[in-house]
């Protein structure tokens, strides 16, 4: 056995109320496969189109490779003029993907090609939408968001793989202590479960998003994906209404981002093997105590 995937429930459309009481308040992932179907950019971002308005503009590239202990997280690998990193994923296979790229800031009229679903909750960061882009052969490894939105992940130009799990599974995916994101050392798609056996029955949901997708990430919620085809997202945020969330946001920002990053810093290699068998530790416990309940 490995992971136990289901389904991510799937919709045209939905109503305020229906998203509130089933979705947003529960907790619960959902693909609305109509959302878009107002937005000028669901025809209109191209690859032509984002290279037009986006230009030379030089952009910082991450690939698949394990996160080096000497360094901050989300460190690039290198770096390329955006027109010509268009050109690459739709021509070949690449590893290279481009990490919470703020595409508003270079081309400010995109903004007027999308729609926050306001009608569906509140709480949007308006100043905050990323794009995110990555060859077909690259990974986002598997983590949650530092600052813990709720996000409206809508996907353009292809297919993407797309793995989820509730933040209460946290310890047996080897979450890596005073981090937001899992032990890098085993595949997502195939674990080895003797090496790994507190992945073994975790529970998560699956779904290969298309073009004009719109993906539902509730906050917290642990997510690894895939770019089957060269190919874009787009990520809208929006903050939970419960305090405690809010307060939680603030603490992993400081604590998991800041005091992190400094220890990384300052210990290297030393703090990375401590983490990384404390995170097998915790898995271990996890699983033989029947956890999560």
């Amino acid at each position: 056995m490995s992971f136990k995937l289901g389904p991510i429930d799937t919709v045209d459309t939905i109503s305020p109320e229906d998203f509130r009481e089933n979705y947003l308040k529960p907790r619960r992932p959902l693909v609305i496969k109509g959302l878009t179907s107002n937005w000028p950019a669901r025809e209109k971002w191209t690859p032509e189109y984002l290279k037009e308005v986006v230009g030379k503009k030089v952009v910082p590239l991450y690939d698949n490779s394990k996160a080096d202990p000497s360094k901050p997280i989300n460190s690039s690998a290198k770096e390329m003029p955006f027109d010509e990193y268009i050109d690459l994923i739709r021509s070949q296979p690449t590893e290279l993907r481009i990490f919470f790229f703020n595409i508003f800031k270079q081309a400010p009229q995109l903004l007027d090609d999308i729609v926050l679903p306001k009608d569906l909750m509140g709480g949007f960061l308006e100043s905050m939408p990323a794009m995110f882009f990555g060859g077909s052969n690259s990974v986002t490894f598997l983590h949650y968001d530092i600052d813990l939105p709720h996000i409206f992940h809508t996907h353009f130009g292809g297919r993407k793989h797309v793995i989820l799990f509730e933040n209460k599974w946290k310890r047996r995916l080897y979450c890596i202590p005073n981090a937001t994101y899992a032990l890098e050392d085993y595949d997502v798609l195939n674990p080895d479960i003797k090496k790994f056996p507190a992945l073994d029955g975790v529970e998560g949901t699956e779904v290969f998003l298309e073009h004009g997708d719109t993906l539902f990430m509730p906050t917290g919620y642990w997510h690894w994906m895939k770019y089957v085809d060269g190919s874009y997202s787009l990520s809208l945020r929006a903050w939970d209404t419960s305090i405690t969330r809010k307060a939680a946001s603030v603490y992993n920002l400081a604590v998991k981002g800041g005091v992190d990053s400094l220890l990384k810093m300052a210990f290297k290699g030393k703090y990375a093997k401590y983490r990384e068998e404390l995170a097998i530790k915790w898995a271990e416990k996890e699983l033989a105590e029947g956890k999560p309940f």
